[in-house]
């Protein structure tokens, strides 16, 4: 079935006039007739004098309302009150779908503001404050959803809509089957389809590696011969969701604009979109060269996938494949701290296999051996040792410590990489430093709910006294990961 994103002439036209201030709203629109009766429409009436280009969009689609447009906030409320109150705002029914909507089979939560579906890696931030609020039945709804995506597209994609189909998140869902499973007994084995199924999906091309073809769809062949992964997408056209900014920027790049775009989208499958730890020129957003990176977080989600699969197998019986997936992770294991971990800087990096060379930005990607312990007790001292003098700031962790105006990047911090980082400290017992930070992020979240009423996406925390901002919309409030890591972080003691 044709979607807005493919309308052609009509699509661009919306899209580059900016007749929308959110590149998302018009993918997200739901039409009022067929798509191409109205396509018709406008190809009919565009060379009329005088044609509204917005009125007729605004007659032929219904504009996407905005995520608890009505809710207001009991400023009575503690923060964690607020959060418990709001989880039922953030809940999507499966049989809300239509337009670009993927349908799902049971009820999720939407982070919030301009994100009306489900974001993969959000998700599980979301499940630790959910846990927190005894809503197993919703972490078991949205496990099962991640599930079916995973049978029915064969991966999970960056979210439920069309428009993001050739692309998947930072890989949770075994970490997400792994919370459950601390709720509920036998849990692992029931999901090993899937858990294969998505391994299979990120290791896809693997077998057709050599030493004349070294990279394959998210497969990268290391000169040692071991295999690492990266971040990619199917597809090389501009994003729907952010047209005219994936547009505009390729008239200023070097690199031709399908090689441009390939990298705009894995940059987005990674998460951070955008962070200058993608580019070649930390200055420069036009230089990113996603695809070109071995990024240590993703090779550290991939080797807990493969330690989940060595659980599973081990709780179903099956030895031989629980020996299989143990191989891989020690594998994997080695290859992160052979081609990651920098001696001399006491620091884990991305690795640049087209280079062959470590990339310099310090980022809290370096958390993420700690949070799945690939790490060392003395490689995990050098990332205590640089987070503590780096990257501490009066509001919590700042995500690199470079400010490029991209919102990945300082001052800005995110819930999620405060989670990894204070759990991944605990794991080594750096409970001092991992005390500090969650006191800081929480005081961050109180102080700006208490101004506003509102939990946010992100925040600056270099400033007790300013938003987090950058990157190609404004902040938004809400918000599923930030509430979810605030209640996850208030009651461990």
């Amino acid at each position: 079935m044709q979607q807005i994103h493919e309308l052609g002439e009509l699509f661009e036209a919306v899209q580059l006039q900016h007749i929308f201030d959110d590149g998302k709203t018009f993918p997200d629109c739901l039409p009022k007739k067929n798509l191409d009766e109205i396509k018709a429409d406008f190809t009919a009436q565009k060379e009329i004098a005088n044609f509204d280009l917005k009125k007729f969009v605004l007659q032929n689609f219904t504009l996407p309302a905005p995520v608890a447009s009505g809710y207001r906030s009991n400023p009575e409320n503690s923060t964690s009150q607020h959060i418990h109150a709001l989880w039922n705002e953030l809940t999507r029914q499966p049989d809300q779908s239509g337009g670009s909507l993927i349908a799902l089979p049971h009820p999720y939560i939407v982070p919030g503001g301009r994100f009306r579906e489900i974001y993969y890696w959000d998700s599980y931030f979301t499940m630790l404050g959910l846990r927190v609020s005894s809503r197993t039945d919703l972490i078991q709804y949205m496990v099962d959803n991640f599930a079916y995506l995973i049978d029915t597209i064969g991966y999970v994609p960056n979210g439920n809509r069309t428009y993001y189909l050739g692309r998947s998140q930072p890989p949770f869902f075994s970490l997400m089957v792994t919370l459950l499973a601390e709720l509920k007994k036998n849990t692992l084995s029931k999901y090993i389809p899937q858990l294969e199924k998505e391994y299979r999906f990120w290791m896809r091309g693997s077998s057709e590696l050599s030493e004349s073809k070294v990279a394959l769809h998210r497969v990268v062949r290391m000169p040692d011969g071991n295999i690492l992964n990266r971040y990619w997408d199917e597809s090389d056209s501009a994003r729907p969701e952010s047209y005219k900014e994936d547009m505009e920027l390729a008239r200023h790049a070097v690199q031709q604009p399908e090689t441009l775009y390939r990298h705009l989208r894995a940059g987005a499958e990674s998460g951070w979109d955008f962070s200058s730890r993608w580019f070649k020129d930390e200055n420069r957003f036009s230089s990113i060269h996603t695809t070109e990176i071995i990024p240590v977080d993703l090779n550290c989600l991939l080797y807990h996938l493969e330690k989940t699969l060595t659980d599973a197998f081990q709780e179903s019986g099956n030895k031989t494949q629980a020996a299989h997936y143990l191989q891989l992770a020690s594998s994997r294991k080695n290859a992160i701290r052979k081609y990651c971990w920098n001696a001399t800087e006491q620091f884990f990096f991305d690795y640049d296999f087209v280079a062959q060379q470590q990339k310099q930005a310090l980022t809290l990607a370096a958390v993420y051996p700690l949070y799945v312990e690939v790490a060392t007790p003395e490689q995990a001292l050098g990332v205590e040792d640089l987070l503590r003098q780096q990257f501490l700031k009066p509001g919590g962790l700042t995500t690199t410590v470079f400010n490029s105006g991209q919102q990945w990047d300082a001052p800005n911090g995110w819930a999620p990489l405060q989670w990894m980082s204070y759990k991944g400290l605990l794991n080594y017992g750096f409970d001092d430093l991992a005390r500090e930070v969650k006191t800081r992020w929480l005081q961050t979240n109180d102080r700006v709910y208490l101004e506003t009423g509102k939990m946010t996406e992100k925040y600056n925390v270099y400033s007790t006294h300013a938003e987090g901002g950058g990157g190609e919309y404004p902040n938004q409030d809400g918000f599923g990961w930030t509430n979810g890591v605030y209640l996850a972080m208030s009651q461990r003691s």
